[in-house]
């Protein structure tokens, strides 16, 4: 069982989900998850592996985006963040599936944000983040940017808003995703100042 004090020293080593769902995980017969250093070679060839990334800000630098003609607006429901979603080919969610975050106890619907063009009304980009008020962390779920809006600092922009909204009430921040996306979310988080290198590997046992 891990201890809330083994977390908060290296929350994204020592885990590879956040606490308050680490608490609560029961892993599959048929599943492991092992970090990158404790991967011995060879040994889980009959398993197969979705590595997954880790990253921690501490909050102190928060490098906010000039905002032009988006806003950022407050939104709980869930079919504008299904639309951003399923916008990316390897992601598909249902709004149920969405509605199920506003039942958790890190739900903080101040935490649901979409971007959106002045003129137009147009949603562009969105972000969903819990906030965990136990250890003071904020969990990025869903950061989400439409095609033909993407590689213009949108997704940064989304980032930073979350981050800058608990300022000064949480403690750091973590992000997860996987390694081999094709969206490669691992560029738009370091530039948004996340750090570390933890990669989780997700080992199901092959049929």
């Amino acid at each position: 069982m891990l201890s809330l004090q083994s977390y908060l020293k290296d929350p994204c080593g020592t885990a590879s989900l956040p606490y308050w769902k680490q608490k609560r995980i029961t892993v599959p017969g048929n599943m492991k998850i092992i970090h990158d250093r404790d991967l011995p070679s060879g040994k889980f060839d009959d398993y197969n592996d979705e590595p997954y990334f880790r990253l921690y800000h501490d909050l102190k630098n928060i490098n906010e985006m000039a905002r032009g003609e988006i806003e950022i607006v407050q939104s709980n429901e869930a079919d504008p963040f299904v639309r951003l979603i399923n916008s990316y080919t390897d992601l598909s969610v249902t709004a149920a599936q969405i509605e199920a975050y506003r039942q958790t106890p890190v739900c903080c619907p101040d935490l649901w944000i979409l971007l959106r063009e002045k003129q137009s009304g147009a949603v562009i980009a969105g972000g969903i983040a819990d906030y965990d008020q136990e250890i003071g962390e904020i969990i990025l779920e869903w950061i989400q940017v439409l095609p033909g809006y993407r590689r213009r600092g949108y997704g940064q922009t989304v980032v930073s808003a979350l981050l800058a909204k608990m300022r000064g009430m949480a403690k750091f921040a973590t992000v997860s995703g996987k390694v081999n996306s094709p969206s490669n979310p691992v560029g738009l988080y370091r530039k948004c100042g996340f750090a570390g290198n933890d990669i989780w590997h997700v080992l199901t046992k092959k049929e």
